[in-house]
């Protein structure tokens, strides 16, 4: 299928402004009728899928009752009764002509697994009683509130929530929001979040020199993304603990293969894909986020290292700074290893004599050189070239010494926790936020550290907020 293009860096984003081209509806109506037909053609399928037992071949009965329960569920809505008409007629057309009551009933499935009712979400407004603002429609926020945090269409019982209006009510939606914070679909979400957040998608892509780091392997990059979700995961939902202390907590997961790159020694009680949860040695070098396979090889070349890159990471989706885009055609070579240039940091200061680099640079290396300790895909080096490696540094007036102390000061920086907010509060609304929503992110940021910094609770506030539920501005009517 045709890729999720991000916007800003958030496919959330992104997708609230994407389009299908003609391939990509080729494609689609290809899997329609390839779901369907896995769905309808055998007879174990049908019997827990239809629900009913056809009395012919064009019984409109029973594909009513099929496609007015699976639609609900598809279309994230009751169907109106135009939609279900055409359906049921649909079906039948098609059962009469294939003399087949099920291969009708697929022809109407992939039909509503091709509409814009199921490809897209469309959130829909009603004015709010006696406010004078409007609202998303009960149907509208149920998807909201299941793609936030589920990353799933809604399930039966908050389709009925919404039907019986308890959504519309505060008693209502907390107690529905607190359901689904509870059930084990709450990890997809956090998973999707930390995904786009961090941009782990792009780990897909990842290549390394393999006569430069002969331990890259083609499993490295599943396994990176899979030890920082599960470390996410971990802290914000088994343990919900304080979220910020995935940049310097001592406990990550690892397989055999990241052990190998981490020198460590590989967990000795496993999940059953190969994880375990280990405690890395006092004395470790490593802490947290910044010491993952995942961040330290998708911010580095295929050859090299890149503070850099490095610090382009830690500025964008740590602090949530904005670093200006390079000038056109400016030159981005660094100057090639000499007897006076063996380390990446001379290298990077001999860069910054053109004007037209040092702006960002300035910006951008001196965070990025903290990590020189950790070669291109992660594992940690004791020099450059022979050369001794001066990982200080400074971040915004804070002083630290190496990977360790800037780990620390980012943890302890206001900034952090605001942009972890920010970035949520994107994934959840599906676009940036305007600057008249600017206090409202900063309400969440003080309830989240008021919290304890759990990213649970940071959820349900945003989930409940007043804010979320608004859709002033939004067009539409609910069908």
């Amino acid at each position: 299928m045709e890729p999720d293009v991000p916007l800003g860096g958030s496919v959330s984003v992104g997708a609230a402004s994407t389009s299908i081209s003609r391939r990509g509806v080729e494609q689609y109506e290809a899997l329609a009728y390839d779901l369907a037909e896995q769905l309808l053609r055998t007879e174990a399928r049908r019997a827990r899928a239809v629900g009913c037992t056809p009395t012919g071949t064009a019984d409109a009965t029973c594909a009513e009752t099929f496609l007015r329960a699976t639609g609900r569920r598809l279309w994230r809505r009751p169907l109106t009764d135009a939609e279900l008409n055409a359906l049921v007629t649909l079906a039948g057309n098609a059962a009469t002509t294939l003399n087949d009551f099920h291969r009708g009933l697929e022809y109407a499935l992939a039909a509503m697994l091709q509409s814009p009712h199921f490809l897209f979400r469309a959130e829909l407004a009603e004015p709010a009683s006696g406010s004078g603002t409007a609202r998303f429609s009960p149907y509208s926020l149920a998807s909201r509130l299941a793609f936030f945090l589920w990353n799933s269409p809604p399930d039966d019982a908050l389709l009925t929530a919404a039907a019986e209006g308890r959504l519309d009510s505060e008693e209502g939606l907390r107690a529905e929001v607190e359901r689904m914070l509870a059930s084990p679909k709450l990890n997809r979400g956090l998973r999707a979040f930390v995904t786009e957040w961090l941009g782990l998608q792009r780990l897909d892509a990842v290549s390394k020199d393999p006569m430069v780091f002969t331990s890259f392997s083609s499993d490295v990059p599943a396994a990176a993304r899979e030890e920082t979700l599960s470390l996410a995961e971990h802290l914000a939902i088994t343990r919900d603990a304080d979220f910020r202390d995935i940049l310097t907590t001592r406990e990550t997961f690892v397989n055999r293969r990241l052990a190998s790159i981490y020198n460590v020694r590989a967990p000795s009680q496993t999940r059953a894909d190969g994880f375990g949860l280990i405690t890395l040695p006092a004395d470790s070098p490593r802490r947290g986020l910044l010491g993952h396979v995942s961040v330290l090889a998708l911010a580095a070349h295929p050859v090299s290292t890149s503070p850099t890159l490095r610090g382009k990471f830690i500025r964008e989706s740590l602090l949530c700074n904005e670093v200006p885009m390079p000038p056109v055609n400016v030159n981005t070579a660094l100057p090639e290893p000499s007897a006076s240039l063996r380390t990446m940091r001379e290298r990077l200061i001999q860069h910054q004599v053109d004007p037209t680099c040092r702006s960002c640079h300035l910006l951008l290396d001196p965070v990025g050189l903290a990590l020189e300790h950790f070669n291109g895909i992660g594992a940690w080096r004791p020099d450059d070239r022979g050369a001794r490696i001066d990982p200080s540094g400074n971040l915004d007036g804070a002083s630290y010494r190496d990977a360790l102390g800037l780990t620390q000061t980012i943890h302890d920086s206001p900034s952090f926790p605001r942009c972890v907010t920010t970035r949520l509060y994107r994934f959840a609304y599906g676009r940036h936020e305007t600057d008249g929503e600017e206090a409202e992110v900063g309400r969440l940021t003080q309830d989240f550290a008021y919290g304890g910094y759990r990213l649970r609770r940071l959820m349900s506030s945003i989930a409940t907020s007043a804010a979320f539920r608004r859709a002033d501005g939004v067009a539409g009517r609910q069908p």
